[in-house]
């Protein structure tokens, strides 16, 4: 609520919005950077290396690109725009951040750590987006 109050306008809001997808994308990258430390990092690496198709890597690449779009679409988006890239965009990222540490075994606690924090982020940016109220009129 305290948010709410210190950015009340639009552009405020679309700052806001745009600074909590850094937030987000920031989380993802060091939780990756993390996840090269833990002791069988290099074999998952080649055995994704040989067994993934180009298309699972261009799927992968696509859901990575959702949060980074994000970034400039939520600054430059109108309410009602904002409002429906939220609604997608969340969802999608959401998933693309917790089914990983579903499948895989021994996910690490760091992973979890961050993987949680970019969840309430992103839950943040949903709201925000929602209880965006409209503008009013021009007199």
């Amino acid at each position: 609520m305290l948010l709410e109050k210190l950015f009340a306008t639009g552009r405020d809001r679309r700052v806001l919005l745009s600074i909590t997808w850094v937030f987000v994308l920031m989380n993802m990258i060091y939780a990756d950077i993390l996840n090269t430390l833990k002791p069988s990092y290099l074999s998952e690496l080649e055995y994704v290396s040989t067994n993934m198709s180009g298309g699972v890597v261009l799927l992968f690449a696509v859901l990575m690109e959702v949060p980074i779009i994000m970034i400039p679409l939520s600054r430059f988006a109108e309410r009602k725009t904002n409002r429906i890239l939220h609604l997608v965009a969340v969802p999608l990222s959401i998933l693309w951040v917790i089914v990983p540490s579903i499948v895989s075994s021994g996910t690490p606690l760091s992973y979890i750590f961050f993987a949680t924090v970019e969840v309430l982020a992103m839950l943040f940016a949903l709201y925000v987006a929602l209880k965006w109220p409209a503008e009013e009129p021009l007199s």
